[in-house]
């Protein structure tokens, strides 16, 4: 198929220009240590319509794994389980209201991983002792046999590793290197745990479906994340061994990471690892197509995350502590690209192409047609030629003041040496003393086709509130917001905004 025209604007994800708000669902508020799919992820939606906003961006709503990352997730499949809604269980007559009384309202600033885990751990194991008789059963195992592509592995996977912990690669090897005899034993021995699991994802599926439709219902578009690279720990890695590059022993031989940037002077080692592209070639990427498919049931857009693979990765040995000596290796390039339209036509994908990107990967993005990702954090470190400085940019891309990597842009703009605060303040014609505001006012104006803004900035909140620090490996990904944060004459302000520049797709002016 031919590529589209980058410069079409029919070529666009959503004709119309929009305008958005970055936030993971886990930083909403509400009880139980983080916020999940329930009433407050709906209020949320409220709000979105009510500022003019028809665009919902958000990490992926895969199962956390180290430092709490969903980016380092159990499964690139799966939903997390902490994000499942307790309140909504009792809707559905799974929980009753006293069991989630009894327990303690964790509604802190930050994300109580732990705990939260813990509690809704307890109560969703409740809810599934209470399932059977209220009428579910042949809808769950509906559920399984539509999800029999990755559910059986991934609910295996967690039962194996809740019982005998540790990596996979320590599990005995008859189970490590998926023996048949050795995992019908282990799914006859741990059936009760399996099914469980399984209940979960039936339970995560429900509530987003949910969501998912009540957002569109209010015009609200949902937009996602997809990592590039499973997390080496997950049930994607261990049932699809041969798709990656391992030792003999089931262990990387090399990582994925990026060599050193402005992110970090020693690159980052990210640990995942690398795809066999011949093999998946040679299966005609089914496990991708699967993976992409899967995405496109739960969102209307998604981000590639890390695009630039899709050219060329940086391989580090494994044995290496840090990213510096690395090889760029060749990706797939276009030919995957041809196999996602044949397989699943035009979809909506955005690319993240940000960092250091030669002209081969510029190439590759413009010859697809997708929207790349603009971000005004970076616009003022150099000259006018700056690709991220509004007058530069093409009408396909998305326009962000920060993405869940950088600081807030409060925190960001305090940082600044006098040389470059200048230079914002230049471009800008401001003084700086609503630098947020007219950051954001600049994304909403730009000719981008879609403006998202995290939410962090919308509540004009400094570096306390940053999301993620990449290459650290603990203390991310636990800001939550409180709806007394939220004042009415932004949520006005920002329908204003979206009004004025075009970006409120068709509400009342």
């Amino acid at each position: 198929m031919a590529a589209p025209d980058p410069g079409s604007s029919e070529e666009l994800p959503w004709p119309e220009r929009s305008a958005g708000i970055l936030l993971h669902p886990t930083s909403l508020p509400g009880g139980l240590g983080s916020g999940d799919l329930g009433p407050d992820a709906r209020r949320f939606v409220d709000l979105l319509e009510s500022a003019g906003q028809s665009v919902w961006q958000m990490m992926p709503l895969a199962p956390p794994g180290p430092g709490n990352s969903p980016y380092a997730a159990r499964s690139v499949f799966a939903g997390s389980p902490l994000l499942i809604s307790a309140h909504d269980l009792v809707e559905d007559g799974l929980l009753e209201k006293e069991d989630i009384e009894r327990r303690a309202d964790l509604s802190a600033d930050r994300v109580d991983f732990a705990g939260s885990a813990g509690m809704r751990d307890e109560l969703l194991r409740l809810a599934f002792q209470r399932y059977g008789p209220t009428g579910h059963g042949a809808e769950l195992d509906a559920f399984i046999e539509a999800n029999r592509g990755w559910l059986p592995d991934f609910a295996l996977f967690m039962a194996i590793r809740r019982e005998r912990g540790g990596d996979w690669a320590t599990w005995p090897p008859g189970i490590a290197r998926r023996g048949e005899a050795m995992l019908d034993e282990e799914r006859e021995r741990l059936e009760g745990e399996v099914r469980y699991h399984e209940f979960g994802q039936w339970c995560f599926s429900r509530q987003w479906t949910a969501l998912k439709r009540y957002a569109n219902d209010r015009g609200v578009k949902m937009f996602g994340d997809l990592p590039i690279f499973p997390d080496y720990d997950s049930a994607d890695v261990w049932s699809n061994q041969r798709l990656f590059k391992l030792d003999g022993g089931g262990r990387p031989e090399v990582v994925a990471g990026v060599p050193p940037d402005a992110f970090s002077s020693s690159g980052q080692r990210w640990g995942n690892p690398l795809y066999r592209w011949d093999v998946l070639e040679g299966e005609g990427y089914g496990w991708w197509m699967e993976r992409l498919r899967r995405n496109f049931s739960l969102f209307d857009l998604v981000r590639l995350d890390h695009f630039r693979g899709f050219e060329a990765a940086w391989e580090i040995p494994a044995a290496n502590p840090t990213a510096e000596h690395g090889t760029w290796v060749p990706g797939p390039g276009t030919r995957f690209f041809d196999a996602v339209r044949s397989n699943l036509g035009d979809v909506g994908i955005v690319v993240e192409d940000l960092g250091v990107i030669g002209r081969s990967v510029r190439k590759l993005r413009d010859s697809l047609g997708y929207p790349g990702m603009k971000v005004l954090q970076f616009a003022f470190g150099d000259d006018a030629r700056n690709p991220y400085l509004p007058h530069n940019y093409p009408e396909n891309c998305v326009v962000y003041t920060g993405t869940h990597d950088n600081d807030t842009t409060l925190g960001w703009f305090r940082t600044l040496d006098d040389g470059q605060r200048h230079s914002v303040l230049r471009y800008l014609a401001r003084d700086g003393t609503d630098i947020v505001s007219d950051l954001i006012r600049l994304a909403c104006s730009s000719v981008a086709a879609i403006a998202v803004i995290p939410m962090q900035d919308v509540l004009n909140l400094g570096a306390e509130a940053r999301t993620n620090v990449p290459g650290r490996a603990s203390g991310n990904w636990g800001w939550r917001f409180r709806w007394e944060q939220v004042e009415t004459a932004r949520i006005d302000w920002l329908r204003q905004l979206a009004v004025s520049y075009g970006r409120a797709r068709g509400k009342e002016q």
